[in-house]
């Protein structure tokens, strides 16, 4: 196991993870689709905007904890969901599980997780659970029930995923759900044992190889079939009316993940949607996406306070979580940070993500002389015109 103290930030474990993975695992989690221009450009998004410090400020009883639908989080920030985490070390998404409750902040459960929420809920903290709707809707109902069982406070419904991406790394490396053994990626297996032995030969050794255990149970298929899966999932005739459905349905904090225009946010309101994830996917849907950094602040000045915005895509250091609190949101989703923390240490591994972006955020308020989350605003920006408009941008 690579010691994860070593790592000093986000980049040193995507390496380790990189080392540790076998190419289509990694590239899977790494890599998008096409061009790999969405990836890019939110990361770009973030390194146009300049902070400037403020001199002469007694930051000394700062903090970086905030409020998220009414209960505490020691950051604002929630691990997205990454139904990956299972591929990256074994039950991945329990590891993920137990270094969310001990950070404190809310952890996605993706419908695509290879652990069952059963298990999960065993482990305490804050639980969100996000769906991918199902074109049978009897389906994700009988989902939103089973969260709702199990504990879960908040339901994250994905609407940008209408048809399946063009992810074309996956079938470059052999790799790809369902899974079908190539010679390429058992070749590529061999040169990574350390994961050969303690991800995929665990599972084989358990019984069980691994499977989306919260599908619906006629889909609870392992990866290496699908049982047209991918047929079923990502229903390309979601509308509003499944959305006043959901609602209906579920109890607690509603989200939609994937809204990037102000009147899909304005209408979401008159739904009675909780909070929305300004969200590209990652760069891992369509490759022309604008960032999310850049569509988030229209929609900050579209609905104002009246919902809670969450930004995902593009994260990586914790400057990048003050950015889009000063644009807007209240908190961030983490992706990939934390599954290359996962992929290196599990629990220990995705705990040392966490930590690194909050040690980061803590000192880029400090420089700013932000001592709250509250006032970080568009005042720490250096060009700031006003409106949406940066200097140079």
């Amino acid at each position: 196991m690579v010691n994860v103290d070593r790592c000093l930030n986000v980049w040193d474990l995507r390496s380790a993870a990189q080392r540790r993975l076998p190419k289509g695992v990694f590239e899977f989690v790494d890599r998008a689709t096409e061009d790999h221009l969405a990836v890019t450009n939110n990361r770009s998004a973030f390194e146009r905007i300049k902070l400037r410090h403020r001199a002469l400020v007694d930051v000394s009883g700062r903090s970086v904890a905030t409020t998220l639908f009414g209960k505490p989080a020691s950051l604002p920030m929630a691990i997205a969901p990454t139904g990956a985490a299972g591929l990256c070390w074994h039950e991945g998404e329990l590891e993920l599980a137990k270094a969310a409750a001990k950070a404190q902040v809310p952890l996605t459960l993706s419908t695509a997780s290879m652990t069952p929420m059963e298990k999960i809920a065993a482990v305490g903290g804050r639980l969100w659970f996000q769906l991918y709707v199902w074109k049978q809707r009897e389906l994700s109902h009988q989902l939103i029930q089973r969260a709702n069982r199990n504990g879960f406070e908040a339901l994250i419904v994905t609407v940008d995923s209408p048809v399946s991406p063009n992810r074309e790394y996956n079938t470059h490396n052999g790799f790809g759900l369902p899974f079908v053994p190539t010679l390429r990626f058992t070749l590529d297996m061999a040169r990574h044992p350390a994961w050969t032995g303690g991800v995929l030969m665990r599972y084989f050794t358990s019984g069980r190889f691994p499977r989306h255990e919260n599908y619906p149970e006629e889909y609870q298929s392992s990866i290496l079939s699908g049982v047209g899966s991918r047929d079923a999932l990502r229903a390309d005739s979601l509308v509003w009316e499944d959305v006043a459905k959901f609602r209906d349905m579920w109890p607690g904090v509603l989200m939609l993940k994937g809204v990037n225009r102000p009147d899909d946010a304005i209408k979401a309101l008159s739904y009675g949607i909780d909070g929305i994830v300004v969200s590209n996917h990652g760069g891992r849907n369509m490759d022309s996406a604008a960032a999310s950094l850049d569509v988030l602040p229209e929609i900050a000045e579209a609905v104002g306070d009246k919902m809670t915005l969450i930004l995902d895509s593009g994260v990586r250091r914790g400057s990048d979580i003050v950015k889009a609190l000063a644009l807007g949101a209240k908190a961030v989703l983490t992706g990939r940070a934390t599954l290359y923390g996962t992929a290196v240490g599990g629990e220990a591994g995705a705990l040392r993500a966490i930590n690194i972006l909050k040690n980061e955020a803590d000192k880029t308020m400090a420089y700013t002389g932000c001592r709250t989350v509250d006032e970080v605003s568009t005042d720490i920006f250096w060009g700031y015109r006003g409106g949406n408009r940066l200097m140079g941008v």
